[in-house]
């Protein structure tokens, strides 16, 4: 029986607003705690009674409000917050002015911090900081006039709500990119599985109709030319977006196409496969692996320019009718791509006499760019079998060049 796998996704929030609950109970026993210890120094304690009873039932009522951000409504915050500053102002009103002068805690004490932090929790710093001000404020006023313990509790209230606010949303923002990187690893394994299935089906199946088409010749050759444009551009898209937009242009006097492929900006590794595929057409055909081939943006370059002017050869003295063959193979320790065609091959000799004649594509534009890349290039050509250029360059080379 098949394995299912379960994916159980849970929220970075989530243990911040479980503590906040468990902080809530822990504070209000607090408070009620003080109170108690310190009954004789309240002048009117119904006051305090009443308000320790309202905060007593407000809280555990309100603790499903703060296990989620979809339960914590504005609304609730705003009335938790007014009770928070109702308790700081009634302060005067309980308790004696002996106690409040000597520096004595409000009848909500450090529950406060708690509606503070429910506000940072929910909406961030800004919020955080729009909380913290009338808690100043109402502080300041049940005192009477700033002193320095109530210029102390209220800067902590305050720096450590802005604080957890913005780790907050750092938290959201991380959490965001994660998702997302997990939505495209799962989008990239099933297009992998999506080109793995059509590689095996559709693609040779245009790939066969196209080379019977060829063969039979009359209308089933027109109708392979047709399925070898169709395998090109399924292939393309199969890719997944690997090849930026292209521009396919053609030169009627010279009877050439033109490619030109809109290259990435940035220095990261670029995908060989994205460089070589518009050099894929009904008589260019591209046999790739089926993961990413990752090259210096310059050593890609050069070697895709390697492969075009191999294929500019084809076309100059093979004919327009020749058909060839692109072959990348990532190797452990070197790239191979090999461009193979079906012309009448190069006499023996052929190569010196050009190069003494002052044509040195072969030499300058193959075989250079391979130099320069610590690789090496090599023709082989049989008159009358076509001909076999076989690219080659060391991974080390890259590895080396990085880390200058």
């Amino acid at each position: 029986m098949p394995k299912r796998e379960r994916v159980m996704r849970m929220s970075v929030e989530l243990p911040l607003w479980r503590a906040l609950a468990g902080y809530r109970v822990l504070t209000m026993l607090y408070a009620i705690g003080l109170f108690v210890s310190a009954y004789d120094m309240f002048v009117r304690p119904w006051v305090a009674i009443g308000y320790y009873a309202v905060l007593f039932v407000w809280t555990l009522a309100t603790l499903p409000k703060v296990m989620s951000a979809a339960h914590c409504t504005r609304r609730f915050l705003a009335v938790d917050l007014t009770l928070a500053l109702t308790g700081i102002l009634l302060t005067p009103v309980a308790a004696s002015h002996a106690r409040i002068v000597a520096g004595g805690p409000t009848l909500p004490s450090i529950w406060t911090a708690g509606a503070v932090l429910a506000f940072a929790i929910k909406g961030g710093w800004r919020w955080a900081a729009f909380a913290s001000t009338p808690v100043a404020v109402a502080n300041i006023v049940q005192r009477g006039a700033p002193s320095r313990d109530t210029v102390h509790a209220v800067l902590l209230v305050w720096i450590a709500s802005v604080a957890i606010g913005y780790v907050v949303e750092v938290a959201r923002a991380s959490e965001r990119t994660l998702a997302r990187a997990l939505e495209i690893e799962a989008a990239t394994r099933e297009r992998e599985r999506l080109a793995r299935d059509i590689h095996d089906s559709v693609l040779q199946v245009l790939a066969m109709v196209q080379r019977r088409g060829a063969v039979i010749g009359g209308e089933a050759a027109e109708l392979g030319r047709m399925a070898g444009e169709q395998e090109v551009a399924l292939r393309t898209l199969v890719s997944g977006g690997l090849l930026p937009v292209s521009r396919v242009s053609e030169d009627t006097a010279a009877g050439a196409v033109v490619r030109t492929v809109e290259e990435p900006d940035d220095d990261g590794p670029v995908d060989l496969r994205s460089l070589l595929a518009p050099y894929a057409g009904a008589r260019v055909s591209l046999a790739e692996p089926g993961a990413p081939v990752p090259l210096p943006p310059e050593a890609a370059r050069e070697l895709a320019a390697a492969v075009g002017a191999a294929l500019d050869n084809v076309r100059r003295h093979a004919g327009p009718e020749a058909r060839a063959w692109i072959l990348v193979e990532d190797e452990p320790e070197e790239i191979v791509v090999t461009v193979r065609d079906d012309g009448p091959g190069i006499a023996e000799g052929r190569l010196a006499q050009a190069e003494g004649e002052g044509r040195l594509g072969v030499a300058l534009s193959i075989r250079g760019r391979l130099r320069d890349l610590g690789g090496s290039a090599e023709l082989i050509s049989v008159p009358g079998q076509g001909t076999e250029v076989e690219l080659k360059v060391p991974k080390v080379s890259w590895d080396k060049a990085e880390k200058r």
